[in-house]
C-alpha cells in the first residue's frame, strides 16, 4: 500500500513556462523608473496584476452583472456571486482599456471602477490597513504622468483563467514575487514550489486512505500562507485524487501584500474569502475550535515574539494565551523570546484533527537543539516526544531558498501514525538529494527535481533505515542531565601562587573588592545602600591589606592534607599579622570563621592524597569544583552509563539527579534534543601533516614569487 501511494503522491506537476507573461509585466515596470525605486516596483506591479486577473475572470458575466445592479443597486452580495460565477463581482460599465478613453479623468474614473468591486476585493486592494493601500499610487503615478501607460499596458495583458488557469497563474505570482523576494525581510523566506511539493508529497504518502471518500471535506490550513503557494499546491495536488472532494483552504497572513495576492489567488478558487485573513497567527488564531485535516507551512526563522524587536501587542498576546495552559497553544512552553518556530509548531499541533492530522512545517535547525535542559526550547521537544507527535525530520539541501541559503528542515507531525512508527522518530538526511540550476535565482542555487521528490518521498514512505535513513525510539531524544563530582580531597599551603588563586578567586570580597570600590567612588549618585557599601568596604580594607601582607609573610613549602590541620596554622599566621580588631568596649579580630573559612578553600587545590573529607554524620563531602554534566539518555541506568563512561577514568566519582519540581520555581534537569547531523557523521581521515607541510610550502613560494615579481 505504501508503494501504490508514493507512486500516487508523485504528480510531476511540471513548472510551466510564464516567461511571456512575465517578461512583459516586468516591462511595465520600465515606464515607473524615475517615480519609483526599483525595489517599490511592486506597490504598483502587484495590485494591477490582481485587478486585470479579476476583470479578466469576470469578463464573461460583467454585463449581466451590471444590468442586475442598475435594477437593484441593494441586491445582496450572495446573489451576486451567483450571477458573476465568483466570490467577487463589480458593477461599474468601465474596465481598463474603457478607462483610457477619457484620460483627463483617468485618476478618478479608476478609483470609481475599483469602488465597484464587491467588498471583498476593495479590501484587497484599496485598505491600507490590510491590504495594498492602491488608491495612494494612482495618485502618485497620475502626478507623475504614468498612470496613462502604465494601465494601457495592463488592458492589454491577457490573464483570462480560461487560457491561463490558477496552476500557470500561480507561476506567474510565483515568479513576481521571487524577483521581489530578494529584498525579503530577514527571516521571511518565499518557499519555492519545488520545496513545497516535497513537503505536499510526504504529507499524502501515508495516513491518508480517507481523502478519497466521495465528496469528502478535506481542510488544508497555513498559519503563515504568504501568497498562498503551499494552499495552492496543496489544493490541486488533493484535487488530482480526488476531484469530488471539497478542499476548504485556510491561512492567515500578516504582510498585507502577501495577504492581498493569496485571497485573490483564494478567490478565483472559488474558496470562502473568509478563510483568508489577515491576522498575526501569535497574537490570535482566527479558526478557534476548527480542526484541520492538514497544516503546511514556512514560518519565519529568528523572528522575535519577545523583547524590543518583537511586534506590538505579540509579546502580550503570546504570554496571555500562555496562561491558559493547555487550554491554549503553548500549554507545553514558551521558547526563547528571539524565535517564534516553536510557538508555530505548538499552534500547528492545537489545529491538527485530533484523529487524523497531520502537518508539514520548514524550520532552520534551532528547534532541533536550541536552549538548556530546564528551557523552553527543550521542555516543548520532551512534550513533542513524550506525546509521540513527532514523526519524521528531514534535512533539506541548502541554497534552495532566494534570500538565504541557510540549513532547513521538514518536520512531519502526525496525530495518526500508524502501528509501526508509534513510539519512534525517523530521521531522514536528504541534503545530497538536489540539481543544480543553471542560472542561479539569487540565493538558490539548487532545486529539488522530481527525480529528487521520488527519492526523498520514498525513504519516507519505505521506513527502513540506511545511509539516509535512521529510525530512533523516541527515548533516544530525551535525557537527563546528572552532576557528577568527586570526593571532596584538598590540600593546603600558604605559597605565593595560591594567594594570587585566592585573590582571583573572590575569597576576600565579602571584605573588600577593589573593583567595586573604585565604580562606587566614580558613580554619578550613590542610592542609601550603595553608600553604606561604600563606607564598609572603605573600613575594611586595613583588614584585607593586613591579612595578605600576614600570609605573604608566611608563604612556606609546607601543606596540609586535612582542614583540620591547616586551621591552626592559618590562625596563627593571622594572629601574628597585627590584623586590625573591631572598635568598642567588646573589641575582637574583624576576621571570624567564615572569612577563614573562605580564605582557606582559597589556598587549597584538589589533592588525591588529601584526606576525604566528611560532614558531621560521617558522610563524604563532594568538591563542587569538580562538577560536571553528563547528558544521560532518558531509558539509561544511570549506574550503567557512569560504569561505562565515567568510572574507567574516575574510579571515585559519583552521579547525582538535582531535579525538583515542587519548588516554587521547579528545578528541571530531564529535557530533550535532536542533535540531527550527530548522527549521519562520517569520520573523515584528517590530511597528513606533511601533506599540509607541503601545501604551506607551495603556497610560500607562489606568495613569494608574486611579491617579488611586483617589484622587479
Amino acid at each position: 500500500m505504501a508503494d501504490k501511494q508514493v507512486i500516487d503522491a508523485m504528480w510531476d506537476d511540471s513548472p510551466i513556462d510564464v516567461s511571456t507573461e512575465v517578461n512583459f509585466i516586468w516591462s511595465i515596470a520600465n515606464k515607473l523608473r524615475g517615480t519609483y525605486q526599483s525595489d517599490k516596483y511592486k506597490d504598483v506591479i502587484i495590485p494591477m496584476v490582481i485587478i486585470r486577473r479579476f476583470e479578466c475572470a469576470l469578463e464573461p458575466t460583467k454585463q449581466k452583472v451590471v444590468e442586475q445592479f442598475k435594477v437593484n443597486p441593494q441586491y445582496p452580495a450572495k446573489a451576486m456571486y451567483r450571477i458573476s460565477g465568483f466570490q467577487f463581482y463589480n458593477t461599474s460599465e468601465f474596465n481598463l482599456a474603457e478607462l483610457i478613453n477619457d484620460p483627463d479623468n483617468l485618476a478618478a474614473n479608476f478609483k470609481a471602477y475599483l469602488q465597484s468591486f464587491s467588498s471583498n476585493v476593495q479590501e484587497i486592494i484599496v485598505s491600507a490597513e490590510k491590504g495594498l493601500d492602491f488608491y495612494k499610487q494612482i495618485d502618485k503615478m497620475d502626478k507623475n504622468n504614468r498612470l496613462l501607460s502604465v494601465v494601457k499596458a495592463f488592458s492589454e495583458l491577457d490573464l483570462n483563467p480560461r487560457t491561463i488557469d490558477n496552476v500557470k497563474m500561480g507561476y506567474i505570482f510565483e515568479e513576481l514575487i521571487r524577483k521581489f523576494s530578494e529584498n525579503a525581510e530577514a527571516g521571511d523566506h518565499y518557499t519555492g514550489r519545488d520545496i513545497i511539493k516535497l513537503m505536499v508529497n510526504i504529507l499524502l504518502a501515508e495516513g491518508c486512505d480517507d481523502i478519497f471518500d466521495d465528496g469528502k471535506v478535506i481542510t488544508v490550513l497555513d498559519q503563515a500562507c504568504g501568497t498562498g503557494g503551499m494552499l495552492s499546491t496543496s489544493y490541486n495536488f488533493i484535487k488530482r485524487y480526488n476531484p469530488t472532494a471539497d478542499v476548504r483552504l485556510f491561512g492567515q497572513e500578516i504582510n498585507p501584500e502577501s495577504y492581498a495576492i493569496c485571497l485573490a489567488e483564494m478567490l478565483i478558487k472559488g474558496q470562502n474569502a473568509e478563510n483568508i485573513c489577515y491576522q498575526d497567527t501569535m497574537v490570535a488564531d482566527r479558526f478557534k475550535g476548527t480542526k484541520m485535516r492538514f497544516v503546511i507551512e514556512n514560518p519565519p526563522f529568528g523572528t522575535p515574539w519577545g523583547g524590543k524587536d518583537a511586534a506590538e501587542g505579540v509579546e502580550t498576546a503570546v504570554n496571555d494565551e500562555y496562561k491558559k495552559g493547555f487550554d491554549g497553544r503553548w500549554g507545553a512552553g514558551l521558547p526563547g523570546s528571539g524565535d517564534m518556530q516553536m510557538l508555530f509548531l505548538q499552534s500547528a499541533i492545537d489545529k491538527m484533527d485530533n484523529d487524523f492530522g497531520r502537518a508539514a512545517i520548514i524550520e532552520n535547525g534551532s528547534p532541533l537543539f536550541s536552549g538548556g535542559t530546564a528551557s523552553g526550547g527543550s521542555q516543548i521537544r520532551r512534550w513533542l516526544l513524550e506525546n509521540d507527535l513527532i514523526e519524521a525530520i528531514i534535512a533539506l539541501p541548502v541554497d534552495l531558498f532566494y534570500n538565504t541559503g541557510i540549513a532547513t528542515y521538514i518536520w512531519v507531525l502526525s496525530k495518526n501514525k500508524r502501528p509501526e512508527r508509534k513510539g519512534k522518530i525517523q530521521l531522514i538526511d536528504a541534503s545530497s538529494f538536489f540539481h543544480k540550476l543553471r542560472k542561479a535565482l539569487g540565493d538558490k542555487k539548487n532545486d529539488i527535481s522530481l527525480e529528487d521528490r521520488k527519492a526523498i518521498t520514498k525513504l519516507y514512505a519505505d521506513f527502513v533505515e540506511n545511509e539516509y535513513c535512521k529510525i530512533y525510539a523516541n527515548e533516544e531524544f530525551i535525557y537527563r542531565e546528572y552532576v557528577v563530582m568527586q570526593p571532596l580531597q584538598r590540600s593546603y599551603a600558604i605559597t605565593d601562587e595560591r594567594i594570587e588563586t585566592m585573590l582571583s578567586k573572590g575569597a576576600l570580597y565579602s571584605l573588600y573588592d577593589e573593583a567595586k570600590v573604585n565604580k562606587l567612588e566614580n558613580a554619578e549618585e550613590l542610592t542609601g545602600k550603595d553608600q553604606k557599601k561604600l563606607e564598609s568596604m572603605q573600613n575594611n580594607q586595613p583588614v584585607y591589606e593586613a591579612i595578605i601582607s600576614a600570609l605573604r609573610a608566611a608563604v612556606s613549602d609546607d601543606v596540609y592534607y586535612s582542614p583540620a590541620d591547616f586551621a591552626p596554622v592559618l590562625a596563627c599566621v593571622l594572629e601574628n599579622g597585627n590584623l586590625p580588631v573591631s572598635a568598642g568596649a567588646d573589641a575582637k579580630p574583624m576576621v571570624d570563621k567564615k572569612l577563614m573559612d573562605k580564605i582557606a578553600d582559597g589556598l587549597s587545590v584538589m589533592d588525591k592524597k588529601a584526606e576525604i573529607q566528611r560532614d558531621k554524620k560521617g558522610n563524604i563531602i563532594y568538591d563542587k569544583e569538580t562538577k560536571d554534566t553528563e547528558i544521560v539518555r532518558f531509558d539509561e541506568d544511570i549506574d550503567t552509563y557512569m560504569a561505562r563512561e565515567v568510572l574507567p577514568h574516575i574510579p571515585d566519582a559519583k552521579a547525582f539527579f538535582e531535579e525538583d519540581l515542587g519548588k516554587k520555581k521547579p528545578v528541571i534537569k530531564t529535557g530533550a534534543e535532536i542533535p540531527f547531523t550527530r548522527y549521519f557523521y562520517k569520520y573523515q581521515q584528517p590530511v597528513a601533516s606533511e601533506e599540509l607541510e607541503n601545501k604551506f610550502m607551495e603556497l610560500e613560494l607562489s606568495v613569494s614569487s608574486r611579491v617579488a615579481d611586483l617589484f622587479e
